[in-house]
């Protein structure tokens, strides 16, 4: 008889244990190295030539920069500037000492001059010239010297001097004036005078009237002072609008007071409208000689009264 014998079974915890799986071979990749890959022998050579090229840009925009500098100060001094076909002489950016002569005066080839009872502009009073709708300048009139003023402007090389001594004054006073007008060509005169009879149309009853009313404020070509080089509209620079408020600027109070000590007038006060034909133009400054200006301006004249008492 055989004996029976049970069986118990005991379970024995295992250990904690961490298992890990073993990459396969064939994941294994080598090391990474930290040391940069020395570059190629084509990467190497553009890196040792750009030190050189960058040295050789700056030498030739170098180069550049004096060659053009010469040249525009050669240009300056030989080549006289242009405006309509006319020659005209540089004024410099700033003023020059005393004394000393800023431009070149180059004449006008083939001027014609106008004045009362056929003298000329060459003569003793060419700068009492009449010039209106009732005494228009010829077509082809053109003032015998002309001096180029900044920003494009031209005036009479013969008023020059005494407009620069105006200007230099009222400046000096701490104001700030700035010519905003001058010498004008006739096909400037008709642009702005046909622009101002476009804006009286709506207005007017036919161009006829249309061009009576423009004309009260823009002058016909061949009748405005611009074109004779002797007239210069001046506005001051914190007011720049072509209109009444203009007379209360300092400028103006300046300039009304002071003009006639460098030969210039007040071409068209608003109580001698009837008599010139034009509307108050508070800006609009006429060159007439010193002697003549005191006398207009102190006997409050206007030019054509002048004219028929002298």
């Amino acid at each position: 008889m055989s004996r029976l014998h049970s069986c118990t079974i005991h379970e024995f915890p295992l250990p904690a244990r961490a298992y890990y799986a073993a990459a396969p071979a064939r994941w294994k990749t080598p090391a990474v190295s930290k040391r940069r890959p020395a570059p190629s022998r084509g990467r190497r050579r553009q890196w040792s030539l750009l030190p050189f090229l960058t040295l050789l840009g700056l030498a030739l925009f170098a180069g550049g920069f004096l060659l053009g500098r010469a040249g525009a100060t050669g240009n300056n001094a030989s080549s006289p500037a242009t405006l309509s076909n006319q020659p005209f002489a540089f004024l410099p950016e700033e003023p020059e000492p005393k004394g000393s002569d800023p431009v070149r005066i180059l004449s006008v080839p083939g001027a014609v001059h106008s004045g009362k009872e056929g003298q000329t502009a060459g003569e003793e009073n060419w700068a009492l010239i009449l010039i209106s709708k009732e005494h228009p300048l010829p077509e082809n009139f053109q003032p015998p010297e002309l001096t180029q003023l900044r920003n494009s402007h031209a005036i009479d090389s013969r008023v020059y001097p005494s407009l620069q001594k105006m200007m230099d004054a009222c400046r000096a006073e701490g104001l700030e004036p700035l010519i905003c007008s001058s010498y004008r060509t006739w096909e400037t005169q008709s642009e702005l005078f046909e622009n101002k009879v476009q804006s009286c149309l709506p207005k007017a009853g036919s161009r006829q009237e249309a061009e009576e009313l423009a004309a009260q404020w823009v002058a016909r070509p061949g009748t405005s002072e611009h074109q004779a080089g002797l007239a210069v509209d001046i506005v001051d620079k914190s007011y720049q609008l072509l209109d009444e408020g203009q007379e209360k600027t300092a400028v103006q109070n300046w300039l009304m007071e002071h003009c006639a000590d460098y030969g210039f007038i007040l071409r068209y006060p608003t109580e001698k409208s009837a008599i010139t034909g034009v509307g108050y133009e508070p800006w609009h400054y006429r060159y007439v000689g010193e002697a003549a200006a005191q006398a207009i301006m102190s006997e409050g004249l206007c030019l054509e009264e002048y004219r028929k008492d002298g």
